[in-house]
């Protein structure tokens, strides 16, 4: 259902941008970009910019999906399930994350293709076990908000395709970690504990995003006139 979900926002982003286009003054653009933030991904965009004479930054709103390490196989069992030790675990990670950006462009002449970002972030994550023989096949999940910074670099590749590189930082602050009928909160209320495992024990064994580097390439479209 979410990633039903997922495919419909990302279909929605991309038809705001191109229907949008006929708006007197803005310029709108819709984007593709690969590459990596705490493991390979993706990201689709779309982006508004000259809103107004007295409005010197543009708007980008932003829907990516990650594929990352997930954690320890054998601690997440311990945490949240029981503690056997039967099977050959198998794992597998990822996040998707919903981003909003306030864009400067940099007046400068000879950085007139850069611009600082600023904004909100929100993360769905998931982490997923499977003890092949041992009977556990189980995900471990969050949701995190964060803020994120960096710089965008556009060049010119036709009147209206652009290629961009990005690079920055996101930080997404700690969530619940919720796996099985186990979950353990960074407030302390956690729900059917195991053993004496904290939140600090389950969040080690959990590779759910924090600092996350970003690095990406892509391009844009522009749209309208």
């Amino acid at each position: 259902m979410f990633r039903k979900k997922v495919i419909i926002s990302c279909a929605t982003i991309l038809y705001m941008a191109a229907t949008a286009g006929t708006v007197a003054g803005a310029e709108y653009n819709g984007g593709l970009m690969l590459g990596y933030s705490g493991g390979p991904g993706f990201q689709f965009n779309g982006l508004v910019s000259d809103i107004s004479p007295g409005f010197p930054m543009s708007l980008r709103l932003a829907l990516g999906y990650t594929s990352v390490d997930p954690g320890n196989a054998a601690g997440a069992r311990k945490i949240f399930i029981n503690d056997a030790t039967n099977g050959t675990p198998q794992q597998k990670g990822w996040y998707w994350d919903f981003r909003f950006d306030f864009i400067y462009q940099l007046r400068a002449e000879k950085f007139r293709n850069f611009s600082l970002y600023l904004g909100p972030r929100f993360a769905k994550y998931t982490a997923n076990f499977n003890f092949i023989g041992g009977n556990e096949n189980f995900d471990v999940t969050s949701n995190q908000w964060g803020l994120g910074f960096g710089m965008d670099g556009v060049f010119a590749m036709s009147s209206r395709a652009n290629l961009v590189l990005t690079g920055g930082l996101d930080y997404y602050a700690e969530g619940k970690l919720s796996g099985h009928d186990t979950s353990y909160s960074p407030d302390g209320e956690d729900v059917n504990g195991r053993n004496d495992y904290t939140y600090a024990d389950a969040d080690e064994v959990i590779n759910q995003p924090k600092w996350e580097p970003r690095i990406m390439i892509g391009v844009s479209y522009r749209f309208g006139h």
